[in-house]
């Protein structure tokens, strides 16, 4: 679970609702002085949300970009039906279609769409859809396929809690199963206290159907190199996930720029978020 060192919009930012033809999205939105250069759309992960980016919209704005990071349906401030079938990738990937339309309309440059972990098969399915709504293609802390099977037993045992127990009683139930290193008793109360809002305000199914697809995902790079997008793989030296040797091979196969943030783990954007906006805006400027 991503957890965002700062709640706090920065004064370039604002949040709002995006309208798109498959409904209103929550967003923050972060805009440069002067016209940006482009535009990031950023897709959070798994039980993750919008202020998963927070860190970011700043240093992005600061070099020119216009950064947009959404909460998809179900997740956190975007409202979403209880029916798994809302949820299955094809129809989360068309979600960030309309999301793409919706900003390529209000102006802002080339779109760059910016995947973190789960949200990294949802962009790369939403490419794979139609790349032409987007310049470019980074994945964040995001394999090839499902993710490695050391985390697929918690994600099972997850989905069956949340089959079977109400939300807060399953937050309580994973706190407990947490290792004693990761209580950190410097989370500053009100971070902690949004965490647990955040899981409060997460559709279960959203959970239920997105932890399946990270269980089952197949290989789709070979598809994706087709699609001919420029693509920026991106991930700290360490990662439970999706083993770090894992998105070297991945980039090697798609032919794609390779940033590994130093002192970051699966979460670079909340973890070393001026590095990672770094390496971020450098890409992008290459396709103005």
């Amino acid at each position: 679970m991503s957890r965002p060192p700062t709640l706090t919009l920065p004064p370039c930012a604002r949040a709002y609702r995006l309208d798109t033809a498959r409904g209103a999205f929550a967003v923050h939105d972060a805009r440069p002085a002067a016209a940006p250069l482009g535009t990031a759309l950023l897709v959070p992960g798994f039980t993750g949300s919008k202020e998963d980016f927070l860190a970011l919209l700043a240093p992005l704005a600061a070099a020119g970009f216009r950064a947009v990071a959404v909460d998809g349906r179900g997740q956190h401030e975007t409202p979403g039906p209880r029916d798994q079938q809302a949820y299955e990738q094809r129809e989360l990937a068309l979600d960030v279609q309309a999301q793409a339309r919706a900003l390529r309309e209000s102006g802002g440059g080339p779109l760059h769409l910016l995947g973190h972990s789960l949200g990294g098969l949802i962009t790369r399915a939403a490419v794979l859809c139609d790349p032409a709504p987007f310049r470019s293609l980074t994945v964040l802390s995001s394999g090839p396929a499902a993710i490695d099977p050391a985390q697929q037993a918690r994600v099972r045992m997850l989905i069956g809690a949340l089959g079977t127990m109400d939300m807060a009683r399953v937050w309580e139930a994973m706190r407990a199963l947490d290792p004693p290193e990761a209580a950190d008793p410097d989370v500053p109360r009100e971070i902690a206290a949004f965490l647990r809002r955040r899981w409060l305000n997460t559709v279960p199914e959203q959970l239920i159907a997105t932890g399946r697809q990270m269980l089952a995902e197949p290989d789709r790079v070979a598809e994706l190199a087709r699609a001919g997008l420029p693509v920026h793989v991106v991930s700290g030296t360490v990662d439970y996930a999706w083993p770090v040797p894992l998105m070297d091979d991945m980039a090697r196969r798609l032919a794609a720029r390779r940033t590994v943030i130093e002192g970051a783990e699966h979460s670079p954007n909340a973890e070393r978020p001026q590095k990672t906006a770094e390496a971020l805006a450098g890409f992008w400027s290459e396709f103005g």
